[in-house]
């Protein structure tokens, strides 16, 4: 059976005491997936949007989704600030991830492993830098696997010692929130994950199981 990992964030929020404003390093792939995450979170978190995210190709398209992230944080206004914590683009680490599972296909063991990479860097970064939570945006993705997602994000809080902040950010609409939001901010909006086997495979997507949003 599924975990509703967004009515488990909501119930982590309800706890949080009132007055309270923790720090969470939040994970993020781009400005229009962050803008669901940054939207729902920013009344309760003083948030660091952490961009790491080395299975970005080519580096011109890194760069550009690496400015719409940061033009998106000075332009949307918050209880909060946001702040942003830059990474270098360190695409041989993914390349290095990937050999052996070249040939799997979108959704499988290698983008598992790729969420596995960027959340470890982002619980490492979020104790040694002392924050109260870690978490990421990528969930708000149809095509991302929430419950393996969530799954990594609670055994690296037993591994690093930082509460982890589970989300399913696709349940209630928040995928249309991203797009509703890209277009009132004019955010470019890519067509591919990120990597270059995502982009290969643009025209397999339909082999790629949805998450129903509930």
């Amino acid at each position: 059976m599924k975990e509703n990992y967004h009515l488990k964030m909501l119930d982590m929020i309800q706890k949080i005491p009132k007055n309270a404003s923790p720090t969470l390093l939040l994970h993020t792939c781009c400005a229009p997936c962050s803008s669901t995450a940054i939207c729902r979170l920013a009344d309760f978190f003083h948030i660091t949007v952490f961009y790491y995210n080395p299975n970005i190709e080519p580096y011109e398209e890194y760069i550009l989704r690496k400015q719409e992230q940061q033009r998106f944080i000075r332009e949307f206004q918050t209880k909060f600030p946001v702040s942003f914590l830059d990474c270098d683009w360190d695409n041989s680490n993914f390349l290095e991830m990937a050999k052996g599972m070249e040939m799997e296909k979108e959704g499988g063991k290698r983008c598992h492993s790729c969420y596995q990479l960027r959340l470890q860097k982002t619980a490492i970064k979020a104790k040694e830098l002392g924050f109260d939570y870690f978490s990421t945006s990528l969930s708000v993705s149809p095509y991302k696997n929430s419950q393996i997602l969530n799954q990594i994000g609670f055994s690296l809080e037993q591994k690093y010692g930082v509460s982890f902040l589970c989300a399913d950010f696709k349940k209630e609409n928040g995928y249309l929130e991203s797009i509703l939001k890209s277009k009132e901010y004019h955010l470019y909006r890519q067509n591919y994950c990120g990597c270059h086997f995502s982009k290969s495979n643009l025209l397999n997507r339909n082999c790629v199981k949805l998450e129903v949003n509930k």
